[in-house]
């Protein structure tokens, strides 16, 4: 059975995903794994897909947009504190801050996260990254 587990979000990021956004490593267990994700004021993630993790995010702090395409089904939501939304497996997604702060969320992932080669970055996108 694994340990209890309690951790405060560090200061400074683990490592930048594949999308360019700041990763804080928080908690894996067996099923999921759960991360803090920044992006700073004014930037743009690169355009991705998964290959076979699915994620549901809550923003915290900050403001942004979010565009997610299924095939011919695309929408941008306007992120902000309090919404949470979902990747489903085989979404293409972008990610970009329009604040003056950092766009702050947290990202559970199921599977847990697999590395870097999970991400498929695109050609395309909503945006210029």
């Amino acid at each position: 059975m694994p340990a209890f587990e309690s951790k405060r979000v560090p200061t400074d990021y683990d490592l930048l995903a594949p999308d360019g956004s700041e990763i804080r490593l928080l908690h894996n267990l067996s099923g999921a794994s759960v991360v803090h994700c920044s992006l700073p004021a004014g930037a743009v993630s690169t355009p991705v897909t998964h290959r076979t993790v699915e994620e549901v995010w809550v923003f915290l702090i900050g403001e942004g947009q979010v565009w997610r395409k299924q095939g011919e089904r695309e929408l941008v939501l306007d992120a902000h504190a309090g919404l949470s939304l979902t990747i489903p497996l085989g979404t293409q997604f972008q990610f970009r801050n329009t604040g003056d702060v950092p766009l702050e969320f947290i990202i559970a992932t199921t599977p847990p996260w697999p590395g870097a080669d999970e991400a498929i970055v695109l050609d395309g996108g909503r945006w210029a990254f």
